[in-house]
């Protein structure tokens, strides 16, 4: 699973920001031909990400070529299940990447059209936001 190697402070605040607004980066299929695009606003988690890269990855057999283009670096924390409140913030329990609608996801490549389509289509029923898939000419 993806995490990150070292961040600056080991637990965030939730933030509000990354709930409001459309993408402003991110948003062109730039390494490979077709392209899996969000249309809502959410966190993706590690594990999320993982599973959508297998299903790809074993649709595709071995050709092609995938590119995952968003990074979990946000630790989400969490408290025991009946401990009592207060005694401070939770351990990190797991890491998220925000994305906001326009993001592209995963990017693929050196495989057929319908492989590739189908390779993402099964990507995103493991997303938690609604997607299309977009190629690179219709971006």
């Amino acid at each position: 699973m993806l995490i990150p190697k070292k961040i600056k402070h080991r637990k965030w605040h939730k933030g509000r920001r990354h709930r409001i607004g459309i993408a402003t980066r991110r948003l062109g299929v730039d390494f490979g031909s077709f392209g899996l695009k969000t249309l809502e606003t959410g966190w993706i988690t590690a594990r999320q990400i993982e599973a959508a890269r297998r299903a790809m990855t074993r649709f595709m057999k071995k050709g092609g070529k995938i590119w995952i283009r968003i990074f979990p670096d946000k630790p989400i924390t969490t408290k025991g299940v009946e401990i009592p409140m207060g005694g401070g913030k939770g351990a990190v329990d797991h890491f998220v990447a925000p994305v906001k609608p326009g993001v592209i996801m995963f990017e693929i490549d050196g495989v057929a059209e319908d492989v590739a389509r189908e390779a993402l289509r099964l990507a995103s029923h493991k997303m938690p936001v609604r997607t299309v898939i977009v190629s690179k000419d219709t971006v």
